[in-house]
């Protein structure tokens, strides 16, 4: 498929999308409200992405402002919904829940429409990251010459929908991303960041080809046996616990954005999140992390050697 092909799927599936998700929000605004909770979470300031989270502050809303607020989350989609001074690279979230009355036709509409958005939305991830055949720093011109100022993560997530829960609780979730990979995998994906002869900041061109050669070199001392991990944090965020009485069941759900609840026969509870501290965070159960030796830092990448 040609490029103009792409782009002109590209921008019919935005299109869309877009025209979908208003059709959302005026069938929400329809419905009754029986709850609604969301809870915003501090911005992140441009230049502090990757400033270590030690504490957040929660602000929780209720009623007609949290389902509002929860409608203008769903469609905040480009850079320009934010303030200039917030990073458009740390991931924007609203957790939280609106739960509305519905009759079986009620019911049936809003399961339709979220079920299109969310092809929709795997869709545009699907002919970015996959079908343009280009590497995640040729995206970035690809999407943005089209649809300028697009977040390309809040376009991707998909929007979560309950059905008659019998309460919605919220927490805070730490976690690692953990990838077993080979050295010679590794080496290869370095030797192509070199030969791409890109300038990374804070690094001008020749002092990050210095150090790729360095890391290439790094790996490459390696046993070719050597067991390899890549063990990369994620920052901490919020999930929703939502219990099932008759199933006797829980699930547990990320909550980057509002999740909706169709209630045709109870309101939930409610619960609230509170306000995140790395110094009280207690494990029920943390094993003995594995030795490993950090190799090449910038790619989160340890050893058993």
């Amino acid at each position: 498929m040609n490029k103009y092909t792409l782009i002109g799927r590209m921008n019919s599936c935005f299109n869309t999308l877009e025209q979908a998700l208003i059709e959302l929000s005026q069938q929400i605004q329809s419905l009754p409200l029986l709850a609604a909770r969301v809870f915003t979470l501090p911005q992140i300031e441009k230049g502090k992405e990757h400033d270590t989270i030690e504490k957040i502050e929660v602000v929780q809303e209720v009623g007609q402002v949290a389902r509002d607020l929860a409608l203008q989350q769903y469609r905040r989609l480009f850079i320009h919904h934010h303030q200039s001074t917030v990073s458009s690279k740390a991931a924007v979230r609203l957790p939280g829940v609106i739960c509305l009355a519905v009759d079986d036709n009620g019911c049936l509409a809003l399961r339709q429409q979220i079920t299109l958005i969310n092809q929709l939305k795997a869709e545009l991830e699907q002919i970015i990251t996959v079908e343009s055949g280009l590497t995640p720093e040729q995206r970035f011109d690809f999407v943005h010459d089209q649809l300028h100022g697009l977040i390309t993560l809040s376009a991707y997530r998909a929007i979560t929908l309950l059905t008659d829960p019998d309460s919605v609780r919220f927490g805070w979730a730490n976690k690692h991303i953990i990838k077993n990979v080979k050295r010679d995998d590794i080496v290869a994906q370095l030797e192509k960041s070199l030969k791409a002869g890109r300038a990374v900041p804070p690094f001008n061109r020749e002092q990050w080809a210095e150090l790729v050669s360095r890391e290439i070199d790094d790996v490459s001392r390696l046993p070719q046996q050597a067991r390899l991990k890549i063990k990369r944090p994620v920052k901490v965020q919020p999930i929703a616990r939502v219990w099932y009485q008759q199933q006797q069941k829980q699930v547990q759900h990320p909550c980057p954005l509002p999740l909706i609840a169709l209630c045709q026969q109870k309101t939930p509870k409610i619960g609230a999140l509170p306000n995140y501290d790395a110094a009280t965070v207690k494990h029920k159960y943390k094993p003995d992390a594995e030795p490993l030796r950090l190799v090449v830092k910038r790619l989160h990448l340890y050893t058993d050697q």
